[in-house]
């Protein structure tokens, strides 16, 4: 999978590019007007969405990316534009029409849920002159392209026509060409190398009702032969996806977690277009695509997946849930970078840990409180026994990582090994550093590197040190 790292395919994207917009915040409570939750607004984004999320996650890949299709002559047309050029996108097939509005699609995330959706769009076809225009500049840099993937969201820059006109020019200059369809009706997609329906998109198309091998089957060559597809794919969400050429065979699912499927097709058709454009086959790149589809359920909103992301992330199946949280140096400053470029709010504690109890529970809960993801920095056997002791630690640092990596509340951990974790702060530049009730009026080291320190008061009563005395009053008294 490393070889395709260096590689840049050029990628040409046609379809219904549109603006995701999204509103984050937080709900605990119900309008006195209606019987709606309230929304208190933390912060807003943008990013492309359509044919633009098979566009950014392109580009997370490191392709060359062209894009043709239609927007309006409005704001926010303006700013998908410029969206595009500040990503390197080449946009000489953007073509705008007068009457048509830029799909933007709002939607309010509250506590990691979507809580409603609205759209500002037009839906019906692009008119012929656009088509043209279109056609004629896919033509002049069809000689610098590698692969063709078709995104079709119904918003009319797919017309039978076009798409037609598309597939019959790329098949002369021997240029693939592989589909997101959309609709019941695939007759405009003839001809194409690839179809990439989920399993009820398949079931619609063909009319045969996907119950069982059997039916997979016959839908999947329905599909290929009836369209007289090189090949056909249909995914299947938590069960992987199917592929059909001469053979049916299937690539069982890599998720783990599942957050949000937003944008995990598009994920699947870039990635597809990304390695069969860069010399791999099908299998190949049907496997790829599926680790690509894991990393990006993972996350929230329409999302990427790189390819560090995708190699860690298959390097890590091996491994239990709770082992992928612990986290070296390095790989937790990826997984923050990340994190930092989804917009999420990151808390930070740290601590030994030695004896997991139910006041440490309480402590993380609240502090996962303040933010979206909660990273825990565990002193090393060294340091600890440098703060309290040749007797401590009780447990090991692993043994203490991997209990809190197996909290709810706990996104990731990862162990230091300096007396404090100035270092580590350094690293993460958390927006909120947490410590005990206990640093009231005192310096909270980190206190300069964090937006915001929050102070968590103990549970009373509970504590290593008083856990480690009661059993060795009760091992006296025996």
């Amino acid at each position: 999978m490393r070889k395709y790292q260096s590689l840049k395919p050029s990628v040409l994207v046609v379809g219904d590019l549109m603006i995701d917009h999204y509103l984050w915040g937080k709900t605990d409570r119900i309008s006195p007007e209606a019987p709606v939750p309230v929304i208190d607004v933390q912060r807003e984004s943008e990013v492309l969405g359509g044919a633009g999320n098979v566009v950014n996650n392109l580009i997370a890949l490191g392709a060359h990316v062209s894009v043709a299709s239609a927007i309006g002559e409005d704001e926010n047309g303006r700013r998908l534009a410029v969206m595009l050029k500040s990503l390197g996108v080449k946009t000489d097939a953007l073509i705008a029409e007068p009457t048509r509005k830029t799909t933007r699609k709002s939607r309010v995330i509250a506590s990691h849920q979507q809580v409603v959706r609205f759209d500002y769009e037009t839906r019906q076809d692009i008119s012929e002159a656009t088509e043209e225009k279109i056609l004629a500049s896919i033509e002049r840099q069809l000689f610098v392209t590698d692969i063709i993937l078709l995104s079709d969201y119904g918003k009319g820059v797919l017309t039978p026509r076009l798409t037609q006109q598309i597939i019959q020019l790329a098949d002369r200059q021997g240029v693939k060409v592989l589909v997101d369809p959309k609709g019941k009706d695939y007759s405009k997609y003839r001809g194409a190398t690839l179809v990439t329906p989920n399993k009820k998109e398949a079931s619609e198309a063909t009319g045969i009702e996907i119950v069982d091998h059997e039916s997979l089957k016959k839908a999947g060559f329905q599909l290929k032969n009836g369209l007289d597809l090189e090949m056909a794919m249909i995914t299947l969400s938590e069960e992987g996806m199917a592929i059909f050429d001469e053979t049916m065979r299937t690539i069982p699912t890599v998720a783990r977690e599942v957050y949000d499927v937003t944008g995990a097709g598009d994920t699947v058709l870039s990635t597809l277009g990304f390695v069969l454009a860069a010399g791999g086959d099908i299998d190949e790149a049907a496997r790829i695509a599926n680790a690509a589809a894991a990393v990006v359920v993972g996350k929230l909103g329409s999302a990427t997946a790189s390819w560090d992301e995708i190699i860690s992330y298959e390097a890590t199946l091996h491994e239990s849930t709770t082992e992928h949280r612990i986290k070296s140096r390095d790989a937790l400053a990826q997984s923050i970078k990340r994190l930092k470029e989804e917009g999420k709010r990151i808390v930070f504690t740290n601590g030994c840990f030695d004896i997991l109890h139910l006041g440490h529970v309480k402590y993380l809960e609240k502090a996962k409180s303040f933010g979206d993801v909660l990273i825990v920095g565990v002193n090393s056997d060294a340091s600890v026994k440098r703060l309290k002791g040749e007797s401590r630690p009780v447990n090991p640092e692993y043994d203490r990582a991997y209990l809190l990596a197996a909290l709810d509340a706990v996104d990731f951990v990862t162990i230091f090994d300096e007396d404090t974790p100035y270092e580590l702060i350094k690293m993460v530049k958390p927006d909120v550093l947490v410590k005990g009730g206990d640093y009231r009026g005192k310096e909270v080291v980190g206190s300069d590197i964090a937006k915001e320190v929050r102070l968590v008061d103990f549970v009373d009563g509970k504590s290593t040190t008083k856990i480690i005395e009661k059993i060795n009053d009760k091992g006296a008294l025996c």
